[in-house]
C-alpha cells in the first residue's frame, strides 16, 4: 500500500511538473502618454479657448440651410452608416454569447425508441421487439475559478464598445465628407463664373480683332490668337460644367440617393471661415473628443482581457454536472420510483501536454495587444499632428488670401483705368480686354483659395473630433486606466 501511495505521489509530482505554463510570455506594447506630445510651440501664435471644440451639430453654425438638410439626410439614409450599425449589432451579439457562456446550462429531453433484438446476440437476444422510454434533465456549470470566462466576456464587451464608437466615427466622417463635397460644389460654381466671364471676354476680343483685321490694322496672326483664346475659354467652361456635375454626383452618393437627387441641389453659399482658436491642452483632451482614439482605447482594453482569458486556460478547470431522469423498458411504467436514475459529476481537469496550443494562443493574444497599443499610439500621434497641420495650413492660406486680395484689388483698379482710358479715347478696348484677362485670372485664384480655406475649416473640425461625444457606457475611464494597468 505504501509503495502504491509513493508511486502515485511521484506520478502526480511529475505530471504537475510537466504541465503547460505561460512562463516567459508577455506583452511589449506601451501606450504613449498624451502629455508627452508637446504642441505648445506649434500653437504659440494661436488664441486658446476651451470653447473651441466643435459642437455635435457644428454644421448648423455655418448658416447654410441647404447644407443642414443634406447632412441630416445623409445621416438618415446613407448605406455607409447602415454598415457601421450592423457591425455594432454583430459585436453586441458576440458580447451576449460570451456572457451566456458564464451561466449554468439546464436542459431536458426525452425519447421513446422501439427495437428488435436479434437472437444472434446472446444472452439478451430473443428475437422480440421491445421499447425503451426515458426522460431526463441535466445541469452543467463551469465554476470559472480563474475568471477566464469573465475575461472573455469583458473582451467581447470592449470590442462591442469599440464597434459602437466606430459607428459614431462613421457619422462624424460622413458629415464632414458631405460638407467638403458641398464646398467643392460651391468652388465649381465659382470657377464656372470665371469661365463664363473669360469666354465673354475672349469672344469680345476676337470680334474686335476681326474688325481690326478687316480694317487692315491687325494681321491674321492676331486673329488666330484670338480664335485660340476663345477655344481655350470654351474648354474651360465645359470643364467647370463637368466639375459641377461631378460634385453633385458625389453628394448624391454620400446621401445614398440616385444621381437625380444631386441635380436638385442648388448653388451653395460661401462657407464662412472659422475663428482660429485652439482648445486648451489639445494632446491630452483630444483622446476624449475623437471617436477613432476612443475606439482604439477600447480595442486595447479588449485585447488585455483576451490575454487574461488565454492565461486562465493554463489553470485547472473545475465544473459541476448533474443528470437525473426516468427510464423504463418494454411496457413498464415510466413514472415510478424504480425507474429513476441520477448522476452528480463534479470534475477537475489539468492541462499536461497540448503540443504548445495554449502557449501559441497566449503568444498570439500578446501580439494582438501589442498591435492594438501600436495602433492607438499611431492614431494619437497622427491626430495631434493633424490638428497642428490643419492650423498651420489655415494660417498659410489666410496669408495667401490677404496677398491675393491685394492682387485682385490691383487688377480691378487696372481694369477700371483701362476702361476709363478707352472711354476717353486714349486707349483701345482691346488693351482693356487684355487687362480684364488679368483680373479674371486673379479672381480665379481667389476662388481657389477661398475653397481651400473652407475645406481646411471642415478638415480642422474633423481633426478636433467633429463634435463627437461618447455615449453612455463609453465615456468612463476604464479603457484609459487599462492602458496603464497592463504596462
Amino acid at each position: 500500500m505504501r509503495l502504491h501511495i509513493l508511486a502515485a505521489a511521484v506520478g502526480l509530482t511529475l505530471a504537475l511538473a510537466g504541465c503547460v505554463t505561460s512562463g516567459g510570455l508577455h506583452t511589449n506594447g506601451t501606450s504613449i502618454d498624451p502629455s508627452t506630445l508637446k504642441a505648445d510651440r506649434s500653437f504659440a501664435n494661436v488664441q486658446v479657448s476651451d470653447a473651441a471644440w466643435p459642437k455635435e451639430d457644428w454644421w448648423t453654425g455655418l448658416g447654410d440651410p441647404q447644407l443642414n438638410t443634406l447632412i441630416a439626410e445623409a445621416l438618415h439614409d446613407s448605406p455607409t452608416l447602415a454598415v457601421a450599425d450592423a457591425r455594432a449589432r454583430a459585436a453586441q451579439a458576440e458580447t451576449g454569447a460570451a456572457n451566456a457562456a458564464r451561466d449554468p446550462s439546464v436542459s431536458v429531453g426525452g425519447s421513446v425508441a422501439e427495437a428488435r433484438i436479434p437472437t444472434t446476440l446472446p444472452p439478451i437476444g430473443n428475437g422480440h421487439t421491445g421499447a425503451a422510454k426515458y426522460v431526463y434533465g441535466s445541469f452543467k456549470w463551469d465554476l470559472d475559478l480563474w475568471g477566464g470566462h469573465r475575461a472573455a466576456w469583458e473582451a467581447a464587451l470592449g470590442q462591442e464598445r469599440s464597434a459602437e464608437v466606430d459607428a459614431q466615427a462613421a457619422r462624424v466622417e460622413l458629415s464632414t465628407n458631405v460638407a467638403r463635397a458641398y464646398v467643392q460644389l460651391g468652388y465649381a460654381y465659382a470657377q464656372q463664373d470665371v469661365a463664363v466671364a473669360e469666354l465673354k471676354r475672349a469672344n469680345d476680343a476676337r470680334n474686335l480683332t476681326h474688325q481690326r483685321v478687316a480694317a487692315g490694322i491687325d494681321s491674321q496672326t492676331q486673329l488666330k490668337q484670338s480664335d485660340s483664346e476663345v477655344a481655350t475659354a470654351e474648354g474651360q467652361k465645359v470643364q467647370t460644367d463637368r466639375a459641377i456635375d461631378a460634385a453633385r454626383s458625389s453628394l448624391a452618393v454620400l446621401l445614398g440617393k440616385g444621381p437625380d437627387r444631386g441635380r436638385d441641389i442648388g448653388r451653395p453659399q460661401l462657407l464662412p471661415p472659422s475663428a482660429l482658436t485652439v482648445p486648451s491642452n489639445v494632446p491630452v483632451e483630444l483622446i476624449g473628443h475623437r471617436a477613432d482614439l476612443v475606439a482604439a482605447r477600447w480595442r486595447v482594453e479588449a485585447s488585455s482581457k483576451d490575454i487574461k482569458s488565454a492565461k486562465a486556460e493554463f489553470m485547472p478547470d473545475v465544473n459541476i454536472g448533474a443528470l437525473a431522469g426516468l427510464v423504463a423498458l418494454g411496457g413498464g411504467n415510466l413514472f415510478q420510483a424504480q425507474s429513476r436514475f441520477y448522476e452528480v459529476a463534479p470534475a477537475i481537469s489539468l492541462p499536461i501536454f497540448d503540443g504548445g496550443r495554449r502557449r501559441s494562443n497566449l503568444n498570439s493574444k500578446d501580439a494582438q495587444y501589442d498591435l492594438a497599443v501600436a495602433q492607438y499610439n499611431q492614431t494619437l500621434v497622427s491626430a495631434v499632428n493633424e490638428v497642428s497641420d490643419d492650423y498651420d495650413a489655415l494660417n498659410s492660406v489666410q496669408q495667401e488670401i490677404d496677398a491675393q486680395q491685394r492682387a485682385v484689388s490691383a487688377a480691378s483698379d487696372a481694369w477700371n483705368l483701362a476702361e476709363q482710358r478707352y472711354k476717353a479715347g486714349i486707349g483701345s478696348y482691346l488693351e482693356a480686354l487684355s487687362v480684364r484677362q488679368e483680373l479674371l485670372a486673379a479672381e480665379q485664384r481667389m476662388a481657389t483659395l477661398h475653397a481651400q480655406q473652407s475645406d481646411l475649416n471642415v478638415q480642422l473640425i474633423q481633426a478636433l473630433g467633429g463634435g463627437f461625444r461618447p455615449q453612455a457606457g463609453t465615456d468612463d475611464q476604464t479603457a484609459e486606466k487599462q492602458l496603464v494597468s497592463n504596462e
